[in-house]
C-alpha cells in the first residue's frame, strides 16, 4: 500500500478517473457517429480512411452489416417511431467506444484501487489487463458470429412455419444483439476472475474443483434465464461455453497454485 488518503481525496480521485474514462468513451463514440469508413486499395490491400458523414456514419455501417449477417432474408428491419434509428446507432457507438477505450478504463480502475492493494495484488491486476480485453473481444465476436445468428434463425423459423411476415423493430434488434455481445464478453472473463482470486490467496484452488457441480447448475440456470425461448436448445449456447471457461479457469488456477508451491520449496 502507498500513503494513506482521506475520504475526500479518494472521492476526488474517483471523480477525475471516472471523468477521464467517460471522456475517452465519449470521444470515440462521437468519432464513430460522425465519420464514415471509406475503402481504397493500396498495393492490392483493402484499407479504410474516415470521412466526415454524420448520417452515413460508422454506426450505420455496423447496423447494415448486422442486418445482413444476423437476420434471415425473410425478416424486415423497420423503424416505428422517429429517432429509433439514431438511438440504435448511438447504442452501437457507445458500445464500440467502451471496447476501444477499455485500456484507458482499466488503467484508471487499477489506478483508483492501487492505494488499497498490496503490490502483489496490483501486479496480478496488471497481468490480466490485456488478457481481459482480448477475452472480452473474443466473447463478443463469438456471440456475434456463432450464437446470435443461430438463435435468431432458430426463433424465426417458428414464424416461417406459421406463414407469418416478420417485422422486427430496430431498437429491439439492436438491444437483443448487444445484450448477447455484452453477456458473452463479460462471461469470457471467468477464467481470469478465477485466476485472480486464486493468485491473490482469497480462494483455495481446490474450491473450484470441489464446487464444479454447483457451478454447472448455476450456469445452466443463467443460460436458461437470458435466452429468449424455452426450447432448452439455445440456452446451451450460453451455458456450454461458460462451463468450458470454468474448466479452463480451474486448470489455470491449479497450475498457478502448483507453480507457487514449487517456488516456495
Amino acid at each position: 500500500m502507498d500513503k494513506r488518503m482521506t475520504i475526500s481525496q479518494h472521492l476526488e480521485d474517483l471523480r477525475k478517473r471516472v471523468f477521464r474514462s467517460v471522456l475517452a468513451i465519449g470521444a470515440i463514440s462521437f468519432f464513430i457517429l460522425s465519420c464514415h469508413l471509406t475503402s481504397f486499395m493500396y498495393n492490392g490491400i483493402k484499407l479504410y480512411y474516415p470521412t466526415f458523414s454524420p448520417f452515413d456514419n460508422m454506426a450505420a455501417q455496423v447496423t447494415i452489416s448486422m442486418k445482413h449477417h444476423l437476420l434471415p432474408s425473410t425478416v424486415q428491419l423497420i423503424q416505428t417511431a422517429p429517432g429509433q434509428a439514431f438511438f440504435s446507432q448511438f447504442y452501437i457507438a457507445v458500445l464500440l467506444g467502451m471496447v476501444f477505450a477499455m485500456p484507458i478504463i482499466v488503467k484508471e480502475f487499477v489506478g483508483f484501487l492501487a492505494p488499497a492493494l498490496h503490490r502483489k495484488e496490483i501486479q496480478i491486476i496488471r497481468n490480466i489487463t490485456i488478457p481481459a480485453i482480448v477475452l472480452f473481444t473474443i466473447g463478443g465476436l463469438f456471440s456475434y458470429f456463432f450464437v446470435t445468428p443461430y438463435i435468431l434463425d432458430f426463433l424465426y423459423k417458428y414464424g416461417e412455419s406459421a406463414g407469418l411476415l416478420t417485422l422486427l423493430n430496430i431498437m429491439d434488434f439492436i438491444t437483443f444483439v448487444l445484450q448477447f455481445v455484452l453477456a458473452f464478453g463479460v462471461s469470457f472473463q471467468l477464467p481470469l476472475i478465477m485466476y485472480a482470486l486464486t493468485a491473490s490467496g482469497l480462494i483455495d484452488p481446490k474450491f473450484w474443483r470441489n464446487n464444479i457441480r454447483y457451478a454447472i447448475i448455476a450456469m445452466v440456470i443463467l443460460g436458461a434465464a437470458i435466452t429468449p425461448d424455452g426450447s432448452g436448445v439455445t440456452m446451451w449456447f450460453v451455458a456450454g461455453p461458460m462451463i468450458v471457461l470454468y474448466v479452463i479457469g480451474m486448470a489455470v488456477s491449479e497450475k498457478q497454485s502448483k507453480n507457487i508451491a514449487t517456488l516456495k520449496s
